[in-house]
């Protein structure tokens, strides 16, 4: 079951809007730790703010992000293939931000609230080189950022030495789909690994991502 499939039938869209729409101090302190993810792949960072209400943690940072500007989807179960527009959350991050949902290839901020497949990572847009920028940056929740089954060892800049995570509730063939939407770099796309208690792991594009050997 699904965290959109989780919400209570009386909880109307109204609501959902009033929970989901940030403060603007909380807004910079999600913004911050965003970016704090990022600059250090694999340290755990956490959201200003616990996870609270009937708001999937991994939308609080398409929230403080997302403005007029920029195309958002949100993945969700709403029978078209995570497309975007026509989901129940998608509907609410567009009333809390006026932000535009559009399709998934075409989206600079993507958060998802069931799992992911490995294509629709691959589907991801990547921007170029001459625009590395127009990278998506997708916000994927996990059950847990450690004791997973996985190893995976991490490498490039900002990583301090050689780190080994192990993420939980990630999909089989996860790291060779990444590494296929990385490889173009700096084009590419950078990823936001977000625990429900508000746990925050940044993988950017330019963080090697090896998986070892059980």
């Amino acid at each position: 079951m699904t965290v959109a499939e989780q919400l209570p039938p009386a909880v109307e869209t109204a609501e959902l809007v009033t929970a989901a729409k940030p403060a603007p101090r909380q807004a910079q302190g999600v913004f911050r730790a965003v970016l704090d993810a990022l600059a250090r792949p694999g340290t755990t960072t956490r959201l200003p703010v616990a996870p609270t209400g009937p708001v999937p943690a991994a939308l609080l940072p398409l929230l403080a992000l997302a403005d007029l500007g920029t195309g958002f989807c949100v993945l969700e179960q709403d029978g078209t293939g995570g497309t975007g527009g026509t989901g129940r959350w998608s509907e609410v991050v567009a009333v809390a931000t006026n932000a535009p949902a559009v399709p998934l290839a075409e989206a600079r901020l993507v958060a998802a609230v069931r799992p992911v497949a490995p294509d629709e990572i691959r589907r991801l847009r990547r921007g170029s080189a001459e625009a590395p920028e127009d990278g998506a940056l997708l916000f994927l929740p996990v059950s847990a950022l450690d004791g997973g089954p996985r190893k995976w060892r991490l490498s490039g800049p900002g990583v301090p030495g050689d780190l080994v995570v192990a993420p939980d509730g990630l999909p089989d063939g996860f790291v060779e789909a990444r590494a296929e939407a990385v490889a173009g770099f700096p084009a590419g796309i950078d990823l936001l690994l977000t625990a429900p208690d508000g746990r925050l792991l940044g993988l950017p594009r330019s963080t090697a991502v090896v998986e070892e050997e059980n």
